[in-house]
């Protein structure tokens, strides 16, 4: 769970180099590279990493939480244009493409979203959210729930985090799962 517990100057300009020093890192070289690489390219021992993010999964979310918001803010916002099942798709797809931006992150998605960050927060309430919005409107199988988006998700994010320009790949491949959920 994220801990908003005010730090002390020091301990908060650490935080943010270790923030800052973990997006370089993660995108140059990908999401599993060595945090030993990040506490030293953030100028810090890896003791000061562990005590702030004890997990590669929590700095992984915290790196991850302003994406994760503006992600969802920007899947409410174009809600009202889409129907349930259209909305669902471009909520899928976006998840994707963010999740590729760090490559092996994928494997790590289902934890990341639960460690309780703001972004992952309100990413998991939007997907919770559309899936619930198209089971209501008839259009998804009553029996599919957030966990399973995620594995679709994690699963797709796997199949294309290496190809260039996937955009193609996971619509369609988010097409098929679609397919497979859609109320007959």
């Amino acid at each position: 769970m994220a801990d908003d517990t005010p730090l002390r100057a020091d301990a908060q300009l650490n935080k943010e180099r270790i923030l800052a020093a973990a997006e370089e890192v993660f995108t140059e070289r990908g999401a599993g590279v060595s945090l030993d690489e990040v506490a030293r390219r953030a100028g810090v021992g890896i003791g000061t990493l562990y005590r702030r993010f004890p997990t590669r999964e929590d700095l992984l979310a915290a790196t991850y939480s302003a994406r994760f918001l503006a992600f969802a803010e920007a899947s409410r916002a174009r809600d009202a244009d889409l129907d349930p099942l259209e909305a669902l798709r471009a909520y899928l797809e976006g998840l994707v493409t963010y999740v590729n931006l760090y490559r092996g992150f994928a494997a790590s998605l289902g934890t990341v979203l639960r460690i309780g960050t703001a972004g992952c927060l309100a990413t998991s309430e939007e997907g919770a959210r559309l899936l619930h919005r198209g089971q209501a409107a008839g259009v998804i199988r009553p029996d599919i729930g957030f966990d399973d988006l995620v594995c679709v998700a994690t699963a797709i994010s796997l199949a294309t985090e290496k190809e260039g320009k996937a955009e193609a790949r996971i619509a369609h491949l988010v097409g098929v799962f679609l397919s497979g959920i859609i109320r007959r």
